[in-house]
């Protein structure tokens, strides 16, 4: 049996998405129907992610392509967001010669320093 890229019956969101391990809830309104919602996702500090790189922007660039590049999974362009403070992934790539941040997930220590 292929897994599903899109989680499974208990985690209905798929590996990248940022969404993976919130809970599902379900409210159930004054008609008595049911309406299921995701839990709030908190955004991590970008001070508490450990950088394990930084990248340019050139002219053309495009935040999921760089996800691609620096990261290995263009779905995984909410990381670079949360890393550089941007409530909007494309003002990202609005400005060449902007550095972004790389940082690993939320919870992952960083590289030891010597």
């Amino acid at each position: 049996m292929v897994p599903s890229p899109f989680g499974s019956a208990l985690d209905p969101f798929g590996e990248s998405s940022r969404y993976r391990g919130l809970p599902l809830i379900t409210y159930t309104d004054a008609e008595g129907n049911e309406i299921v919602y995701v839990g709030r996702r908190w955004v991590p500090q970008p001070e508490r992610l450990a950088e394990v790189g930084r990248y340019q922007v050139s002219e053309g660039d495009r935040v999921d392509n760089i996800a691609a590049t620096q990261l290995g999974d263009p779905e995984l362009y909410w990381r670079l967001a949360d890393a550089n403070r941007a409530l909007r992934p494309m003002e990202l790539t609005e400005r060449a010669g902007r550095w972004l941040r790389i940082t690993l997930p939320e919870g992952v220590p960083g590289p030891k320093a010597e």
